[in-house]
């Protein structure tokens, strides 16, 4: 296979890369990344310096693609599969693309911050700037749920990019500000992406690494 996908099964970013495979069908090979051991991060930052998963290695078009969104579009450029995630027309596109944004930006990197606390040593953690990554992630919680009172997906009625964005954003959100009982709409649209058989798969490959997670 020409595609190797730098890894982690436990990364919300990870995630977002795997579901969009799965939803096309293009072949890859995973290969895991242990940022915890030297010999694993040094190996990966030669791949890409920054050291930062998900990343694909393209050998057949000589490219390295980082970031989850840019690899995604990257994927449906040269790679095109069964599922079009970007949407067929300039406008869906458009809002895909700011639906993947908002889960990104207003979901998964305030639930991002909050996990990153936990794992600060005692007298570093923030407890200030969690309320404050609380109180964003409840805003962006908000939103998620209006928009999804009468809608299947991010944009509709087709799974698109925004969707592989807004599964493990939603996913992580739930275990760090349950919202099952706060925000039916989005509660429902999560069960509804867990359903999905590209994330059901993606959760399955990560179960024996839940227990890394950090729960407080």
């Amino acid at each position: 296979m020409s595609l190797t996908l730098y890894l982690h099964p436990l990364s919300s970013y990870c995630h977002k890369v795997l579901i969009a495979l799965y939803e096309t069908g293009v072949p890859f090979t995973p290969h895991m990344v242990n940022l915890g051991d030297p010999e694993s991060r040094a190996a990966f930052a030669k791949v890409w310096s920054m050291a930062k998963f998900p990343v694909i290695r393209d050998e057949v078009r000589n490219e390295t693609v980082p970031e989850s969104t840019i690899i995604i579009e990257y994927l449906a450029q040269y790679y095109p599969g069964k599922t079009q995630l970007l949407g067929s027309d300039a406008e869906t596109a458009r809002n895909v693309r700011f639906w993947d944004r908002f889960y990104d930006l207003y979901v998964h990197e305030n639930m991002g911050r909050i996990v990153a606390d936990r794992l600060r040593p005692a007298d570093k953690k923030d407890a200030f700037g969690v309320e404050q990554y609380r109180a964003k992630l409840k805003h962006g919680l908000d939103m998620v749920d209006a928009e999804m009172k009468d809608k299947t997906w991010a944009i509709g009625e087709h799974f698109t990019m925004a969707d592989c964005a807004a599964a493990p954003a939603l996913f992580y959100a739930d275990k760090v500000l349950p919202f099952a009982d706060t925000h039916k709409n989005a509660a429902a649209y999560l069960a509804r992406l867990k359903q999905r058989p590209s994330y059901a798969r993606t959760l399955k490959e990560a179960e024996p690494f839940f227990h890394m997670f950090p729960t407080a």
